[in-house]
């Protein structure tokens, strides 16, 4: 994470984007493994197209712990561990792609075994990997989270999800000038209004189908009233008050295998113990204790 001069928060681009299908990277079962964090959105979005697609005997994974210090993700056992290389920290594999390694160790990251380097920590890029690259050991090949009628209109909710949403949470909770937060806060609170109207007509972002821009959207919401919230000063409005995107994203969270992929406890531990500028105490709040996501959705 970095702050430019003008006080606004900007991420740092993903260093390792290459592809599942290239000639270094045949696609094959048993020969990639994923690294998450259930605390991460951009881990959760993979965890969840991983887990749709039925992926689980073709790509492995390994769980990171929530809480994540100055030598960055870590594998702390107990659940916590590399079933692949038995790293103990994350870092590990950065340094083993590129001997020198010193930028940001980011998750998720999906990793070769066969020539034993990163393929990619580019969360997107995943997600469309295992849309589309793994079809033949899928237990659901016929699931298609990005068809193409439907693509040039998933392209661009992305991009607003992703700028004003997905990071502008990020950009409000990491800001150092109030310009630079009011302008984040104001796009933020902005498109969650316009998409409050959309889905007053849709079931879903695109229509009557599911597809990556709801999965991309998801980790976001579920994280909004416990964390995003307090923790990022995006209390303009709380999921809970925005009637249709409370319902929508209650059906995502029942939807099956989904559910499985919120761990709340570790979201929460992540966010309020590590980013000490905005926490210093580390005290995780106990609430909402409002939020039912088992209620009935009423969509459909």
């Amino acid at each position: 994470m970095s702050v430019r001069a003008t006080g606004a928060f900007e991420r740092q681009e993903a260093k390792f984007r290459r592809w599942i299908g290239d000639e270094e990277f045949p696609a094959a079962a048993g020969r990639y493994h994923l690294y998450v964090a259930r605390a991460c959105p951009w881990s959760q979005r993979a965890l969840i197209v991983h887990g749709l697609k039925g992926l689980g005997d073709a790509i492995g994974v390994s769980y990171l712990h929530p809480y994540r210090d100055d030598r960055g993700w870590a594998f702390t056992g107990d659940g916590f561990t590399d079933s692949v290389n038995d790293w103990t920290y994350l870092a590990e594999g950065y340094e083993r792609t590129e001997p020198g390694y010193d930028g940001r160790v980011s998750v998720p990251v999906l990793w070769d075994a066969h020539s034993g380097q990163i393929v990619s920590n580019e969360s997107h890029d995943i997600l469309r990997m295992f849309n589309a690259a793994f079809d033949e050991w899928a237990k659901a090949p016929e699931l298609d989270l990005y068809p193409a009628h439907l693509r040039d209109e998933i392209d661009r909710l992305n991009e607003r999800i992703y700028a004003t949403v997905n990071n502008g949470v990020y950009r409000a909770g990491f800001a150092r000038t109030q310009e630079a937060y009011d302008e984040a806060f104001a796009q933020l609170f902005e498109t969650l209004a316009y998409l409050e109207d959309l889905l007053a007509t849709r079931r879903y972002l695109t229509g009557d189908r599911i597809t990556e821009a709801d999965w991309r959207l998801f980790p976001t919401l579920v994280r909004f009233d416990a964390v995003y919230y307090l923790h990022f000063r995006c209390n303009g409005r709380r999921l809970v008050d925005h009637p249709n995107l409370w319902g929508y994203a209650r059906e995502l969270r029942q939807r099956p295998g989904i559910a499985e992929t919120v761990a709340m406890d570790e979201i929460k531990t992540h966010y309020y113990t590590t980013h000490d500028s905005l926490n210093p105490k580390r005290i995780i709040p106990a609430g909402p204790l409002d939020l039912d996501w088992d209620a009935p959705h009423e969509r459909g």
